[in-house]
């Protein structure tokens, strides 16, 4: 019966946006937080009880980690050994550890997630993940990510959810609140400026504070409001010290900035100087010892805290007062979750699993975006068709690696969910002869690449898949490429020579059947772009990040150098990231930000604003009707931006500031409803540090993407 009422609810959420829409005006407030079950303060009171009852040596014991996943256990003060585990996508299984479970779901990755721009399914889908964690007794999920994309070429995009903080906060809030409603805590990392991983530990984030309040740090922002118990501090340098030992990070940024009274990690191996660690904010080092294949460089006893705690007590660098902080701040969060009170594992959320599926295929559904259709998409499914299939990624599944790779189980390949539609009609030959290419009617060619953390990738395909891909579609005028990426590639050299482009991203164990129903036209595809994909990587922000004598590299052994020169990334570009720096440049770029096809077509109508000027501080509603105006029923995402008109700052053309997500069947209209407040209207303000409101004009933009308004209304803010 349980399993029964948890599909239920799953459909429910999953399909909620097909209900009318709320006549009340959608304000920002309805979003409800994380609450832990116990509250703070008295959380804070239990664990200063059991601190009185420690020896120094046991505080001690307690700031850094164990056995690489786990917190250090006290079963004298009632206190487990805590499980941490990978990631954002799913439950990375490890199986050289103890009590894993036998399998976990590999959902589409949150670059996918966030191209639904479906805020109900973050929940839904963070909830899965969650439920798999108490299955598999995992205390701490070490996710989300969260760093916003910079550049296309970071191996660790896949992990994160796009480019613009506001779209990324609305999904990571409610990823946060479904995570935590299983009992699971959720991390939000890297906390801060970790845009790149060509060698993360020695990168120097050089980046102002109004980039950091507004594009870098309103995801965790979000995450932190939304109730997240747990944040990780990220491998690189901000501003010239390490973000692990920062004090201007984590006590200033982090919990004075942003208010976070819970508990702080470093990252694996990314914190140098314990002196300056303990005096920084931060709480837990993990994973607190250091690891025997390493070379001598990394594995300095001053860089771990519970071999360095007690000389530096002794030689008085640091006080007593600085270690029960730490330990106060671990054991209230712990006791604030229950997790001193319950068991961790619950074996009933196995029942779940087959639910799990059902969210990662809908997730697929709502992730894949149609970036090009010259009419040869959907391909109807009659008698006498031919699909060839060729390309790297045909028959095996697309996935991310590192900390976040989630292997699945019962996977689908591509050409496993085309023939299990089309049938024989499905051919898959890995090096078709010209002949075979130009009898096929149509032919999918599938592209992608292999992301993960450690390094950075090329945003260039191998000249080998261009080359393909050209001769394809100059013998084909039915060319449909798939890619399969964890960011934005250079598809340049042969976009306008092929008929259909579907970004699939990572899709997870069962993305492909998704792939499939939109291919066949039994689902209608409805993702957009949460990223902004450039025609080359010179257009983009931050390209000029590796030094002149450098290039990518692949492979771990870079990644801990700790002993090479520290690489200053300068992010002269400030705000403008993203869709704001094409804009701002005006740059072309390939595909916009917030774009998306669909195989209907939609109609924006009668914008009206409730006010046509309002007084600073105040909000504005206002609504816009929609309408589906092809034969298909099918979902819009529906895009509200700011344009603040003059100002005294530099400022973007627009930002995104709302948007809804829509379901309309063939021919049916609807009127959605919007609220802006303050904050959507304001910029960081140097000067006073907080965030201001100028007096003056505003354009409210409502589109279908970044490059596509299809209504506009003005508004006045007066003092």
């Amino acid at each position: 019966m349980k399993r029964i009422a948890h599909f239920i609810l799953i459909c429910t959420v999953l399909y909620s946006c097909a209900k009318p829409v709320n006549q009340e005006f959608k304000t920002k407030t309805m979003f409800k937080p994380f609450t832990p079950p116990i509250a703070y303060d008295d959380a804070k009171k239990q664990a200063i009880e059991i601190l009185n009852q420690m020896t120094i040596d046991e505080k001690i014991s307690i700031i850094g980690g164990y056995n690489m996943f786990y917190t250090k256990g006290f079963e004298k003060f009632k206190i487990p050994a805590l499980y941490l585990s990978d990631a954002t996508q799913g439950v990375n299984i490890r199986p050289e550890l103890p009590n894993q479970l036998e399998k976990s779901v590999a959902f589409p990755s949150p670059i996918a997630l966030t191209s639904t721009w479906n805020t109900e399914l973050s929940n839904i889908y963070a909830k899965s993940i969650g439920e798999e964690c108490r299955a598999g007794e995992i205390a701490v999920l070490l996710g989300p990510g969260m760093n916003i994309y910079r550049i296309s070429q970071n191996g660790r995009n896949f992990e994160y959810f796009g480019e613009d903080p506001y779209l990324a906060a609305r999904m990571v809030e409610n990823y946060v609140v479904g995570m935590q409603e299983t009992g699971t805590m959720a991390t939000l990392k890297h906390f801060v400026a970790n845009n790149t991983d060509y060698k993360r530990r020695t990168s120097n984030s050089v980046v102002d504070k109004r980039a950091l309040h507004e594009i870098y740090m309103p995801a965790f922002e979000a995450g932190v409001n939304a109730g997240a118990m747990a944040v990780m501090t990220s491998y690189n340098l901000v501003n010239g010290e390490y973000a692990g030992q920062s004090k201007d990070v984590i006590t200033g940024l982090l919990r004075e900035d942003l208010g976070f009274k819970w508990l702080v990690m470093s990252d694996w191996w990314s914190v140098y100087d314990s002196e300056k660690v303990i005096k920084s904010g931060l709480d837990l080092d993990m994973p607190g010892e250091p690891r025997a294949e390493f070379p001598d460089y990394m594995n300095k006893d001053e860089f771990f805290l519970r071999s360095s705690a007690k000389s530096l007590l002794e030689d008085g660098k640091v006080e007593e007062a600085d270690i029960d902080r730490m330990v106060t701040n671990i054991l209230t969060t712990q006791i604030a979750m229950g997790l001193l009170e319950r068991p961790i594992k619950d074996t009933s959320y196995l029942e779940n699993f087959d639910d799990h599926i059902e969210v990662a295929l809908q997730t697929a559904r709502e992730s894949m975006v149609l970036l090009k259709n010259n009419g040869v998409l959907p391909i109807r499914n009659s008698a006498d068709i031919s699909i060839l299939l060729t390309g790297e990624y045909s028959d095996k599944i697309p996935c991310g690696g590192g900390a976040a790779e989630v292997k699945g189980y019962d996977n689908v390949t591509m050409l496993a969910a085309l023939k299990e539609v089309y049938g024989a009609k499905v051919v898959y030959i890995e090096k078709p002869d010209n002949q075979i290419i130009k009898n096929a009617d149509y032919v999918i060619y599938s592209a992608g690449t292999f992301d993960s953390e450690g390094w950075d990738k090329s945003f260039d395909f191998p000249e080998t898949v261009n080359k393909a891909i050209k001769n394809i579609a100059s013998l084909n005028k039915n060319t449909i490429v798939a890619v399969s990426s964890g960011s934005g590639m250079n598809m340049t050299e042969w976009n306008d020579d092929i008929a259909g482009l579907i970004y699939s991203w990572y899709p997870g164990q069962i993305g492909f059947k998704a792939f499939t129903e939109i291919v066949a036209g039994i689902t209608n595809p409805s993702g957009k772009l949460p990223i902004t994909i450039e025609k080359t990587f010179k257009d983009s922000p931050g390209s000029n990040y590796i030094p002149e004598d450098k290039e990518l590299y692949t492979g771990w052994q870079e990644d801990h150098r700790i002993i090479d020169p520290i690489i200053d990334v300068k992010y002269n570009e400030g705000i403008f990231v993203g869709y704001r720096w094409y804009e701002s440049k005006a740059i072309q770029p390939l595909y916009n930000f917030g774009f998306g096809l669909s195989y209907t077509t939609y109609e924006y109508s009668n914008l009206k604003l409730e006010k046509s000027s309002i007084k600073a501080g105040s909000s504005l509603n206002f609504e816009i009707d929609i309408k589906n105006t092809g034969t298909m029923d099918g979902q819009e995402i529906v895009q509200i931006y700011v344009r603040d008109i003059e100002a005294s700052v530099e400022r973007p053309i627009k930002e995104l500031k709302d948007f809804q997500k829509v379901q309309l069947n063939a021919g049916a209209e609807k009127t959605l409803r919007f609220t802006l407040t303050e904050r959507d209207f304001a910029f960081w303000d140097v000067k006073t540090e907080n965030w201001v409101v100028e007096p003056g004009q505003f354009e409210i933009l409502v589109g279908s993407a970044s490059n596509n308004i299809l209504a506009k209304g003005l508004l006045e803010i007066v003092q």
